[in-house]
């Protein structure tokens, strides 16, 4: 059998079938799993790409039933059981895609390369790169106007990752600014976050959304609800009601489109381009064929879809892995019905504050902070990992500092936007 994609649900179906009598190809187009909910902290320099990310053969190595392979799939022919691979082609009994989904900009598509997202480990390090350079290219402008467009940094977007993004840039701004700079000590970083919706966190209740407007608000996050995006270039942002916002820097957290597995089987798909999917997670017509995860969509017996996060992937990897061993162990005769279990929700917004819903509990502040940093080194893969993501943890939270402000590539070179200030030569420099 045949599994694409080495993310939370596709890991989770190979993992499920390690005791079962199959051959299994992991198809990967990169050679490591992460744990994209802390994305966010590498893109701020909070963690290196080191500890969130796990080479995918070091994770399997002990799984003899698995071979993976580094290769980028480009469709399907389900009818003969094939996977595409460009020209080759890689045959299967059952298919499992678990190939999640990248940034969605509503039809606007153009507006990418001024507004990053923020779904991969190059997505995180080329927004460090741009959040740290600008920085470093105020410090150096003589422009007064252009300096505060480089030290205005937009969010787009109030869901999780744009609340967590929003609350980090601006803790990171403070600080750096504080202390790391002498030309721009004392200038004011602007953190804009822009929401179409009328609350930050919408899927929270509206008590803990309040909070976490209020405690962005303390951190000198500028809110803007109910402001959609109109128009997105390298000035900035236009708003809906005709606000501009003159920025350098954009970030892109408004939402999701799944990859194209509902296209390459030709299979009905959401308005998000996800597969629909049967109570089994097989596509309709093809009971060999499974579409997991953020490329997904199911719809429980309630009438409520299955959220694209982690826990759920996970959850619907296992599923789909113990039903192909049992069906080639010839034990299930029946196909069981998915059933998501729904394990809380959480968001951290900065320092010290985060909110939580645990089924009927509610937790905000220190306490919903602590359960997110714990649930979170839980769940990264590998010991070392959890415990190098709790020393630098420990280490920002006792010193404030962020341990990973490193830039790297092609633009740690570029030279200012705009002019350059003269810099009086040091006298213990000769």
């Amino acid at each position: 059998m045949v599994v694409v994609g080495a993310g939370f649900g596709g890991l989770s179906t190979v993992m499920a079938l390690a005791r079962a009598d199959a051959e299994v190809t992991l198809v990967d187009r990169k050679n490591h799993h992460l744990f994209q909910p802390l994305l966010y902290q590498v893109a701020t320099a909070g963690l290196a790409p080191t500890q969130i990310a796990s080479p995918i053969r070091t994770v399997l190595r002990r799984q003899a039933n698995v071979r993976v392979l580094l290769d980028e799939v480009t469709g399907v022919d389900p009818d003969a059981r094939h996977v595409l691979m460009g020209g080759r082609r890689l045959a299967y009994d059952y298919l499992v895609l678990a190939t999640g989904a990248t940034h969605a900009y509503f039809g606007h598509d153009e507006w990418a390369g001024h507004a990053p997202g923020l779904k991969s480990l190059d997505d995180a390090l080329g927004l460090r790169r741009r959040v740290l350079l600008a920085f470093e290219q105020a410090e150096v402008c003589p422009d007064a106007s252009e300096r505060s467009r480089l030290l205005t940094f937009v969010v787009v977007g109030a869901g999780p990752t744009g609340v967590e993004l929003a609350g980090v840039i601006a803790e990171l701004a403070r600080r750096a600014l504080a202390c790391d700079f002498r030309a721009i000590r004392g200038t004011r970083a602007r953190v804009v976050l822009v929401e179409a919706g009328e609350r930050v966190l919408p899927t929270f209740s509206t008590r803990l959304s309040g909070y976490a407007l209020g405690a962005l608000e303390k951190l000198g996050v500028e809110v803007r609800l109910r402001s959609a995006v109109t128009r997105c270039d390298a000035r900035g942002v236009r708003l809906a009601d005709q606000a501009q916002i003159e920025a350098r820097n954009v970030v892109w957290a408004a939402g999701v489109r799944a990859s194209p597995a509902g296209d390459w089987l030709a299979t009905a798909r959401d308005a998000a381009g996800r597969a629909v999917v049967r109570p089994d997670h097989a596509i309709p017509d093809h009971r060999d064929v499974f579409v997991i995860g953020d490329a997904a969509r199911f719809v429980d017996e309630a009438g409520r879809p299955v959220p694209g996060v982690a826990p759920a992937a996970k959850q619907q990897g296992a599923f789909v892995g113990r039903l192909i061993a049992g069906e080639i162990a010839g034990t299930s005769k029946v196909r069981p019905t998915f059933r998501y279990r729904d394990r809380g929700s959480m968001a951290t917004i900065g320092r010290k504050a985060a909110v939580a819903a645990l089924g009927p509990v509610e937790l905000s502040g220190f306490a919903a902070w602590l359960v997110w940093s714990l649930a979170h080194v839980y769940f990264l893969i590998g010991f070392r990992n959890r415990a190098a993501v709790v020393l630098d943890w420990v280490w920002s939270y006792l010193t404030f500092e962020r341990g990973a402000r490193l830039i790297t590539g092609t633009e740690s070179a570029r030279p200012p936007a705009i002019g350059v200030r003269t810099v009086e030569a040091s006298p213990y420099l000769s």
